[in-house]
Order: structure tokens, then sequence, then C-alpha cells
């Protein structure tokens, strides 16, 4: 058995109109995208406690799955008639069927972050038993070791941490970078996030890995200082937050933030330049990790 996948561009005031259109005429599923995702274009939603809620990007991609059978141009010929939209621009993908649970596994090995730390998906033994192993599989919050920006914060977590100091992870998502901390000898490590299922992921992963951990949502979550503050989240929101981070890394402790793009990287450093001396990025891929030491 097949499906086919239909991507169809739409604004952000007509994303919704087409996703519901698209389930009420028979879809198996409809979601969101940002058109731009991965690009200098890619535009963050998060939003901060007392601030507004977070909207909708301005470039999307409406995302369906029907029955490979599916009658495509009926179906898109309906969607404008039933919308009162015209010309919109899709493309389709055949999707093969497949053991899902077997081929997302497949995509999951070990991963490596130095000799002596990796990531361990559940379902595979640690390739070295003496090292420090987090176990932790695939899940809704982001943070698997995989993406670039997590593997930088971790190998940096893994030359940084100290027996007794206290860090921060600001946006914790799975919880990845504030169990490594802790795993690393770390005394005291909290983790905040303003999605409520990044806390529930985080909360999990730690029990998973027996770290006793603190997770708390953002509108919960009171300041305080720590020896380390690392923050793996988009440059836009690193921005915006600097003078937060920056309170909350005590004088002399050191700052790890990632989730820049190279070329983003350069006006993050000097943002954070007013509170911090910062040393030149490390870089895997496109992305970068930049680090400092408050003044």
């Amino acid at each position: 058995m097949a499906w086919l996948s239909l991507k169809i561009e739409a604004q952000d005031n007509t994303a919704d109109l087409i996703s519901d259109t698209l389930m009420a005429q028979g879809a198996l599923s409809a979601i969101i995208e940002d058109a731009n995702a991965d690009t200098l274009d890619e535009q963050p939603i998060f939003g901060e406690p007392g601030d507004p809620p977070p909207g909708i990007w301005q470039q999307n991609l409406v995302s369906a799955l029907f029955d490979e059978g599916v009658d495509v141009a009926k179906v898109m010929s309906d969607l404008q008639r039933q919308t009162k939209l015209s010309h919109l621009q899709y493309t389709t993908e055949i999707i093969q069927e497949q053991d899902w649970v077997r081929a997302t596994q497949s995509q999951f090995d070990p991963i490596k972050i130095t000799d002596l730390l990796w990531i361990v998906p559940t379902w595979h033994s640690a390739p070295n038993a003496d090292a420090i192993n987090i176990v932790l599989d695939p899940g809704l919050a982001f943070g698997t070791g995989s993406h670039p920006t997590t593997h930088l914060c971790l190998a940096w977590l893994a030359q940084t941490v100290s027996p007794e100091q206290t860090v921060l992870d600001y946006g914790c998502g799975s919880g990845i970078l504030a169990i490594a901390a802790k795993k690393l000898g770390a005394s005291t490590v909290v983790g905040t996030d303003i999605d409520a299922q990044a806390i529930q992921s985080s909360l999990y992963n730690a029990a998973q890995n027996t770290v006793d951990a603190e997770f708390y949502h953002a509108s919960k979550y009171q300041s305080k200082e720590f020896d380390i503050v690392v923050a793996n989240i988009l440059s836009s929101a690193l921005s915006v937050l600097a003078p937060a981070l920056a309170k909350s890394c005590k004088s002399g402790g050191k700052i790890a933030l990632s989730g820049i793009l190279k070329e983003q990287a350069a006006d993050v450093s000097a943002i954070y330049a007013e509170w911090f001396n910062m040393q030149a990025p490390q870089a895997m891929e496109s992305w970068v990790l930049l680090t400092g030491t408050k003044k």
C-alpha cells in the first residue's frame, strides 16, 4: 500500500483554511510547516511569559496525506472552489508503505560526542560501556544529539563542566543538555522551556537516565545565577533574550549559545559582548556555537 503526499504553498492567513478544507475532503492528515525552515529566512515562533501568544509563519507549506488513488486534480479544484482561493501552487509525492518503526529506528544509531560521551537510543547497546552514555530516544521535543547545534553544545559541556558547578539549560527541549551536565558532574542543573511538552520530555528522559535535574515551564521559572548557562535555540530568540540570559550567569561564569547559522554569528556575538568576553565561534556544518565568559 502507498499514500500520496500533497504539499500546497500557503500564506499565514490561508494555511488553516486550506488544512481544514483538505481534512474535510478526506485527507488522512494535514499539518502546517514553515516553508523557509532551515534557511536564513526561517521564522521563529516563540513566546515568553507576558508576551503575546506565538503566531504562525508568513510563508507556509500545508502537507496533507491521501490514499494513493486520490484524484489530485479534483482535490485541488474542490479546494479552490470551497476556499475561493486561486492559483495555488502544489507538489505531490508517493510515499511507499514500510515498517515505520524499524525505518525510524534505523536512522538513529548511537552518536559519539567525544570518546567518553555518547547518546544511545534504547534499542541499541552502548558502544563504550565505560563512557558517559545518555539514553535518549527521538521524541516530540528537540534535542537528540544528531543536530549539529546539539552536538556542539554537548562537546562544549564535556570540556567545560566541573564538579559542583551549577548549570542552566535555557530552552531545554528533550533535556539532553541538562542530563549531560548532570552526568558530567554538575551539582545543580535546571532546565526551562516555554513548551509544556518539552518539560514532560525532559522529566521523562531525566528519569530514564536516573538523573536528578529540575525542569520548569518558563512561566514558573524564577531566575537565579548559575556558573554555566547554555541555550540552544534560534538566533532571533537568543538576541531578544540576551539580557535575561546574561542576568542568569554569575560573574566569571560561562555561557554557550547555539541554534545560530554562520551568517548570524557576528551579530549575535556583538549583542552578547555587552556582558561577556566572547570567544571565536566553533562551527559544525552551517551552524556555530558561541561561547563567552561573564565580565
